[in-house]
């Protein structure tokens, strides 16, 4: 059975394997070594796909005008699955690549039906952890959707002429007016920094959750119709692997008791850590007998994913969980741990940000 992608849903995706066969995704493993500085996201395989992304790189390493473009939907608070993405935009700030982050305000009204005034304090709170988390503001170009210029608007219009409707329903399902717009408006995203009136950065690179691939198939379609007429190019994109909620599905901000989130206190993250869904046997005996299963684990995910950066101190986690020698209930106390700390110094960054007004600098706030 194949997979269905859903950008807008909140199922997390088991076999990532078949995204190479079933979507024509490439294995990471071709660029790696193209890598000027190596991540553990894409040594862990955290980044297991990309399209295209080589050629990008190879753009950056000659001094070509590059640029990553990512976004987020505020449809909620801030959580860990976001700060995946600001690691990965610092990373790539780190190696020189200019960076714009949409807010795509547009579709949380149209899509999640949130208030204007909902969805902008949203984003706004989301830039604030993006520079907290180290991503650079001055060299940063932050943005909300509805607050762009007439050429990006333009984008969306002349991109529905050379989309069909048969075309959108075989990518995305069933669909909306409120998600066909969405659609379109993701391809003016991600595709408009290519324009002179935005920097004419013709290697644009896109780093996702693989959740968000129907907008990559669809806007490197798009690209290649009006190759001629706009001058557009393919984007290129990497995929990243969810960081599962806590009971094993898609971190979600509409699913609160599942996701941590970066301001949450430490009475909650620590409820909600202990209460996680582990890789664990039925009772402790059997445990210490057969092992845990890390690889079933939302706790080890966390490990893996921001709390162990060092290798071996993972594969002490590892070995400890599948020897049987590390219990949940220890595990999850250590893991806490780790995470109260590394939430109470951002936290603090975060504060940093907010109280002297670098927003109200970076980025122009839309009009209610």
């Amino acid at each position: 059975m194949g997979i269905k992608l859903d950008p807008w849903g909140h199922l997390s995706i088991s076999d990532y394997e078949k995204l190479f066969t079933q979507f024509g995704i490439e294995p990471i493993d071709s660029v790696i070594e193209k890598l000027p500085v190596k991540h553990y996201f894409f040594t862990r395989k955290i980044v297991f796909g990309h399209r295209d992304m080589e050629k990008w790189l190879d753009a950056l390493k000659c001094g070509e005008k590059v640029v990553v473009l990512t976004g987020f939907m505020p449809s909620g608070h801030t959580h860990l699955g976001h700060l995946m993405v600001f690691e990965e935009l610092k990373y790539l700030q780190q190696l020189n690549a200019h960076i714009h982050v949409a807010i795509a305000d547009a579709e949380a009204y149209v899509v999640r039906r949130l208030s204007r005034r909902r969805a902008i304090k949203y984003g706004l709170e989301y830039i604030a952890h993006a520079i907290a988390w180290g991503l650079d503001p001055d060299r940063t170009i932050f943005y909300f959707q509805t607050n762009q210029s007439t050429d990006y608007y333009r984008l969306i219009q002349l991109f529905s002429r050379k989309t069909s409707l048969a075309e959108m329903e075989a990518i995305y399902g069933e669909l909306s007016p409120a998600k066909i717009v969405a659609a379109l408006t993701q391809a003016a995203d991600i595709l408009h920094p290519q324009l002179s009136s935005y920097g004419g950065y013709k290697y644009v690179l896109v780093p996702v959750g693989a959740d968000q691939d129907p907008h990559i198939r669809l806007t490197r379609d798009i690209a290649d119709r009006f190759s001629t007429e706009l001058g557009l190019e393919r984007p290129a994109s990497m995929y990243h692997k969810f960081i599962t909620g806590l009971d094993g599905n898609k971190m979600s901000s509409s699913r609160p008791e599942y996701a941590i989130f970066l301001l949450d206190d430490e009475e909650s993250v620590k409820r909600k850590v202990l209460n996680a869904l582990t890789g664990g046997r039925a009772t402790a005996e059997e445990q210490r007998k057969l092992g845990g299963q890390p690889g079933k684990c939302s706790i080890y995910q966390l490990y893996m994913y921001l709390l162990s950066i060092d290798n071996k101190e993972l594969l002490e986690v590892y070995n400890s969980c599948t020897s049987g020698k590390l219990l949940c209930g220890e595990c999850k106390r250590k893991a806490y741990e780790k995470l109260a700390k590394v939430l109470s110094e951002h936290k603090k960054k975060y504060k940093k940000v907010v109280e002297t007004g670098v927003l109200e600098k970076v980025v122009e706030k839309p009009s209610f």
